[in-house]
């Protein structure tokens, strides 16, 4: 299968991040594109023009990274993603959450690096207050991190580090120290050590 992907896109390494977990990362080639050739890379196969693409070896095409981890999930027999039962659709609501706060992190990167004349001080800063909201409503429930290894856990700790690659100068962790423990803890799982991001 050939995955079309960039080495900081966050919703790449949740991919990645499942893939590594599942046991798939030898089946997968790693198409690298860019902002300036994207469209062209993926003319005919995503309209959308946005990574994660997958090309299955049936020549299917997914995209998003919560369906590419599903499907991933289901080719691998993996246990990422709960099955309906108890607890089920709260799992589903957390990983909402996650993919909001990292979709929202991604939208004020780009914001902020605009030049400063383009800039709208008034969305980053809604941008940023709802970050910090996304990530109080974390800490309030951080303990549920500790179960089964998930999709959720995929989510968040794609998205902290996300935070900690584009906004390392203001301290997500300041007053949320469950998040951080969790955090710090899972730093050094194989899976998320494999794809973290470049620092440049």
């Amino acid at each position: 299968m050939k995955l079309f992907w960039s080495p900081t896109s966050p919703f790449v390494r949740k991919v990645m991040i499942a893939a590594h977990e599942l046991g798939a990362t030898n089946d997968i080639e790693r198409v690298q594109t860019t902002p300036q050739t994207i469209v062209s890379d993926l003319s005919g196969d995503n309209p959308l023009a946005m990574i994660p693409t997958l090309i299955t070896d049936a020549g299917e095409t997914l995209y998003d990274s919560t369906v590419i981890i599903t499907w991933l999930n289901h080719r691998y027999s993996g246990a990422l993603v709960p099955p309906p039962g108890p607890g089920t659709w709260q799992a589903h609501r957390r990983h909402a959450l996650v993919n909001g706060l990292l979709e929202t992190a991604n939208a004020r990167f780009h914001e902020v690096r605009r030049p400063p004349e383009f800039q709208w001080p008034e969305q980053n800063a809604k941008l940023r207050d709802r970050i910090g909201r996304s990530l109080d409503a974390l800490e309030s429930e951080a303990t549920a991190l500790d179960g089964p290894f998930t999709f959720v856990q995929i989510a968040t700790g794609a998205a902290l580090g996300y935070l900690d690659l584009r906004f390392p100068d203001e301290n997500w962790r300041s007053g949320r120290p469950t998040l951080d423990a969790w955090y710090a803890a899972n730093t050094e799982r194989p899976s998320f050590v494999a794809t973290a991001p470049p620092s440049t």
